[in-house]
């Protein structure tokens, strides 16, 4: 029986093609069925939209257990995903990062307001990002609660795909804020034991932005997925610089991004 859901915002675009082919790769391993999101201008978009989805449906390799099917509607990608998403109870919405069809355009910082904008779990993808098994998933916390609202999503993908979950902190100078940092990767490595995930520990030094020294380390241990809980207090949360780097990383590495507006009532 299928019980996942993976919902790909798909606009015909070489970056959607990508989401698609994501999600197509992680069906290998999680029995899943993948619906494809068209949000169109008009009703009359909606007929041709429909006949275009057909075919790309017809002619999708698929993995044994993975579904296929489509949802076809008006609307905008900027209001509307997330509703949906959360309507059909999906589990995890991939989404390329700069797709686009007529003026609805999504580039890093529009993004951004798509996710900020839904409860459900986001894994981007650019255009390039590869197809690689999925063995060793980077997660960056810090201080705040809200930072920990990525670990148990994270933990399910370590699970799925067998990998190992390197926590990521950055060291602080002074010495109460650094044991604090300490502690709570702590709390982490016991949530994660109690789960058998195996992981990692890392607190970084190095001078330079988070983002800067998260994406050195991936570079470095050959990450495969990185994630994050968003918790920007900005007014206008599609400008977090730190998110933004990280979606639209150089490496084309896949993110995946919690909107953790909810993290004040659970920590995991």
């Amino acid at each position: 029986m299928i019980k996942n859901l993976y919902i790909v915002p798909y606009d015909f675009s070489p970056v959607g093609d990508a989401a698609l082919a994501f999600a197509l790769h992680l069906g290998k391993h999680v029995h899943t069925e993948i619906q494809l999101l068209h949000l169109t201008a008009t009703s009359s978009d909606a007929i041709r939209a429909n006949l275009k989805m057909d075919d790309v449906i017809s002619n999708v390799n698929r993995p044994d257990g993975v579904e296929i099917t489509k949802l076809v509607r008006e609307g905008s990608i900027f209001e509307d995903i997330g509703k949906i998403a959360k309507k059909e109870g999906a589990q995890l919405v991939i989404m390329g990062t700069h797709g686009s069809k007529g003026l609805q355009k999504l580039f890093g910082s529009n993004a951004m307001k798509v996710i900020t904008s839904s409860d459900t779990p986001f894994l981007i993808v650019q255009k390039d990002t590869p197809l690689k098994e999925m063995k060793n998933i980077a997660i960056a916390i810090d201080l705040t609660k809200e930072s920990l609202q990525i670990v148990k999503l994270a933990g399910d993908m370590a699970n799925f795909y067998g990998a190992t979950v390197h926590v990521i902190g950055e060291k602080h100078n002074d010495e109460l804020l650094s044991q604090q940092m300490k502690n709570r990767m702590l709390i982490v490595k016991n949530q994660y034991d109690g789960r058998n995930i195996t992981c990692k520990l890392e607190l970084l030094t190095e001078s330079g932005t988070f983002q800067k020294k998260v994406l050195n380390y991936a570079k470095e241990k050959s990450i495969d997925l990185i994630g994050i809980a968003y918790h920007s207090e900005s007014l206008l949360p599609q400008f977090d610089t730190f998110a933004q780097s990280l979606i639209t990383n150089d490496q084309n590495l896949p993110c995946m991004v919690l909107n953790s507006k909810l993290a004040s009532a659970l920590y995991f």
